[in-house]
């Protein structure tokens, strides 16, 4: 897992509608621009099919707050803390096969943009207060590397405290701890266990592909 810092100095490594489907649309979310393949984009799988027993977004929702509402939790999270400005993680077991993470963001803490290689996914704020910036597109196939965007896709949330969300395969977020002073802590499910995430870049209206990460890069 990797964040980025922002607010501060420099860099730390680390939506349709509501209601609506991308998949369900029959008007494409973008139109392609460029096409310059690579080895690394081309073997990008776009998530592996939920076998019958998946967990559904409801449940994975309800781990993710009941666990964002353990105040046990939080303390470990904070007892793992070295610094003021240190941000760290930790793993839990997900209901029916899923991974979970406990995260801790530093003031100005932020992920850039990403998704989450087709899994589904649920997250919770736990402490302090977050803000999402969110959109929902079916990717193309290989050898893309920057779609334009269709006007009105991009959507924004603040998740308090107690506040969570749920979001299906084709989800692209940033999430950032706008706070100047103050730490969140959350709580992030995902069904089924990440098998990479893309890292992107927003120009606008133009979605760039910058990396792509596998699980033994986190």
């Amino acid at each position: 897992m990797r964040f980025t810092r922002s607010h501060r100095t420099g860099h730390l490594p680390m939506t349709m509608r509501p209601g609506t489907d991308a998949a369900a649309t029959t008007t494409p979310a973008f139109t392609t621009s460029t096409t310059a393949a690579t080895a690394a984009t081309a073997a990008i799988p776009h998530g592996t099919a939920p076998a019958p027993t998946a967990p559904t977004l409801d449940e994975l929702l309800a781990f993710a707050r009941t666990a964002a509402a353990d105040p046990g939790l939080a303390a470990r999270l904070r007892a793992l803390q070295t610094s003021p400005d240190a941000r760290n993680w930790i793993p839990l077991a997900g209901p029916a096969g899923s991974e979970a993470w406990v995260i801790g963001w530093p003031p100005g803490a932020e992920t850039g943009w990403h998704d989450h290689g087709g899994s589904v996914g649920a997250f919770a704020t736990a402490a302090g207060r977050l803000h999402e910036s969110s959109l929902a597109v079916p990717l193309p196939g290989a050898g893309w590397r920057s779609l334009e965007l269709l006007p009105d896709l991009d959507r924004e949330r603040t998740l308090p405290a107690g506040a969570g969300r749920a979001f299906g395969a084709h989800h692209i977020h940033q999430v950032v701890n706008p706070s100047p002073d103050e730490h969140a802590i959350s709580v992030h499910v995902y069904y089924p266990p990440l098998p990479l995430m893309r890292r992107y870049s927003r120009r606008g209206r133009v979605l760039g592909l910058e990396t792509v990460e596998r699980p033994e890069q986190w």
